[in-house]
């Protein structure tokens, strides 16, 4: 409690919180877009717009927000148009963001331990200014995140579902794009830019571990990646180490404990229930119980009856509602 006397630890306490809230709510649309990574290119190129703010005696937060919306406008789009690969692109944004950030960074006539406290984050000496700014681009995020979390999980699964659904696939994926890029620039003082992809990847790889649904799944991992947030800056504090460092390490901690409890639980349920069909636990949070047509009653994990499906018809429970395939089409009772 005697670090809440400091008005420095109160503003990198409030900056923790809403970073390990709003990394996670993104990096959970990323990690199901298979684009872990995105966060590292956005945040080489964020480096960028970190050194135009010194050159220019701008707010380096400022311009770093802008100049990696806009590198995550032009990474959506290439990979849209399909003119390169997701890969090839992000490749462009991590060598010509860190090295256009070094170069600009010189010519403004600033030294590399300059650099240093937004590559690997500095959040005790964070502004009242940048402080209540992050506060502000964080909220914008999380409101979207969660707000909007059916239309964004229909995307992110399955773009050909979403396409025939009616939604804009490439309008909320490029609002994914920019989201990710808003947070990186938030949380490059919490962490630092170049470890902020792992606060918005490990706490959604260990929520994973543990839930069987994308909502539990996305709450579970903000919740951890908020806990890690507020742990690694109040033990820097004391230790007097690194905050990012010790936040990424305390995320990643999580993990280890997490995995072999994920592996139990998942073994548990193959046993009680061997003739469910697994799914992936964070795509669908769902399972299939197959049952036999000609039964009179439903099987379950305990009827003790073999699950069966006949011929080309399948009667199945999905979510509580009973549904039938026949031959290829379906229906629902």
């Amino acid at each position: 409690m005697n670090l809440l006397a400091y008005d420095f630890m109160v503003r990198a306490l409030l900056g923790a919180v809403f970073t390990g809230l709003a990394a996670p709510a993104v990096g959970t649309y990323l990690v199901q877009r298979r684009l872990a990574l995105m966060g590292d290119g956005i945040g080489h190129i964020a480096v960028t717009g970190v050194a135009l703010g010194l050159l220019t005696g701008s707010s380096p937060t400022v311009t770093a927000v802008i100049v990696a919306v806009v590198g995550a406008v032009v990474l959506e789009t290439i990979r849209a148009q399909g003119r390169t690969s997701g890969d090839v692109a992000l490749a462009l944004l991590f060598y010509g963001g860190i090295a256009g950030g070094v170069l600009i960074t010189g010519l403004a006539g600033q030294s590399a331990a300059t650099l240093n406290t937004y590559l690997f984050g500095s959040i005790t000496t964070i502004s009242p200014a940048d402080v209540w700014l992050t506060v502000a681009l964080a909220a914008v995020v999380l409101v979207v995140a969660t707000g909007l979390a059916p239309q964004l999980f229909a995307v992110a699964q399955d773009q050909e579902f979403a396409r025939v659904a009616g939604l804009n696939v490439r309008a909320y994926n490029l609002l994914v794009s920019v989201m990710a890029a808003v947070t990186v620039t938030v949380a490059m003082r919490t962490v630092g830019l170049l470890l902020v992809s792992a606060l918005m990847v490990v706490p959604v790889a260990t929520a994973q571990q543990v839930t069987r649904g994308f909502r539990s799944t996305l709450f579970a991992a903000m919740a951890l990646g908020t806990l890690a947030s507020l742990t690694g800056v109040t033990f820097s504090a004391y230790v007097n180490v690194a905050p990012g460092a010790t936040i990424v390490l305390i995320a990643l901690a999580g993990f280890v404990l997490a995995w072999p409890v994920g592996l139990a639980l998942r073994s548990r349920r193959r046993a009680a229930a061997p003739f469910l069909e697994q799914h992936d636990d964070f795509a669908i949070g769902a399972e299939h119980t197959v049952v036999p047509e000609e039964h009179g009653h439903r099987h379950g994990s305990e009827c003790g009856h073999p699950a069966v499906p006949h011929g080309d018809h399948v009667d199945y429970v999905h979510d509580g509602h009973r549904h039938a395939v026949h031959g290829g089409h379906y229906d629902e009772h």
